[in-house]
C-alpha cells in the first residue's frame, strides 16, 4: 500500500480562508451596525419631529390662550367701569335727600337764641357757621348734633368769639349787640337707620341758612 501525501500548502489556503471568513463577518458587522444606525437614527428623527409637532402645538395653544386672557382682562376692565358707574348712580340715587334731610334735622335742633349764617358740605364734612347768643347755646347745638339726630355724628367745635354786631340803619347813640360767632364740623353718617348711605360728593358747595330762632 502506498501512502498518500498531501502537498498542497493546506496552512496558506486555511489562513486564506479564516481570512476571507473575517472580512465577511467584518463587513457583515459593518452592514448590520450602519443598517442599525440609520433605524436608530431614523427613530431619533421620528421622535424629534413628533416632539417639534407637540411644541408646536403647544404654541399655538399657548398664543390662543394668551389672547383669552387678554380678552378677558378686558372684560374684567369693562366689567369693572360698568360696577364703577352703577355705584355712582346707586351713590346718586340713595342720597339725593340728604341735604333735605340735613335741613329737616337743622330746623329741628337749633336752639332758641342761635343763627346759622351758612352750610357747607364737602363728602362727609358738613361745616355750619353761625352766631350765638351765648356759649351755652353753641353746648346745646353740639350736644343735640350728637344724640338726637341719626343723619350726624361727631360734631366738634372749631372755633368760638365773642363779636359786636349794629345794625348800620340804627341810630347811631344805638349800641351794638355782642354775640359770639362760632364754627363748628360734623360728619354725615354713613351707617344710619335710614339707609343714608354714602353721602354725595359737594366739593365747594355752600348753603346759606336764613333761619333764626
Amino acid at each position: 500500500m502506498i501512502p498518500r501525501i498531501n502537498l498542497l500548502p493546506h496552512r496558506e489556503m486555511r489562513r486564506e480562508r479564516r481570512k476571507k471568513d473575517f472580512v465577511m463577518a467584518g463587513l457583515l458587522t459593518a452592514i448590520l451596525a450602519g443598517v442599525g444606525c440609520v433605524l436608530v437614527a431614523l427613530a431619533i428623527d421620528s421622535r424629534i419631529d413628533e416632539q417639534r409637532a407637540r411644541n408646536e402645538f403647544i404654541r399655538a395653544e399657548n398664543a390662543k390662550l394668551d389672547t383669552q386672557i387678554k380678552e378677558i382682562a378686558t372684560l374684567r376692565a369693562e366689567i369693572e367701569s360698568l360696577r364703577a358707574r352703577q355705584a355712582a348712580v346707586e351713590s346718586l340715587q340713595t342720597n339725593r335727600t340728604i341735604p333735605v334731610h340735613l335741613m329737616d334735622e337743622l330746623v329741628k335742633h337749633v336752639p332758641e337764641g342761635l343763627y346759622l349764617k351758612s352750610m357747607r358740605q364737602d363728602e362727609r364734612k358738613v361745616t355750619l357757621v353761625g352766631y350765638a347768643q351765648s356759649n351755652e347755646r353753641v353746648s346745646d347745638l353740639l350736644r343735640n348734633l350728637a344724640n338726637n339726630t341719626p343723619w350726624l355724628e361727631r360734631p366738634e367745635l372749631v372755633e368760638i368769639k365773642a363779636v359786636q354786631l349794629g345794625d348800620a340803619k340804627a341810630n347811631a347813640k344805638e349800641t351794638s349787640r355782642r354775640l359770639f360767632e362760632f364754627s363748628l364740623n360734623a360728619l354725615v353718617r354713613t351707617n344710619d337707620a335710614n339707609g343714608a348711605g354714602q353721602p354725595v360728593k359737594v366739593a365747594g358747595a355752600t348753603v346759606a341758612v336764613k333761619a333764626a330762632r
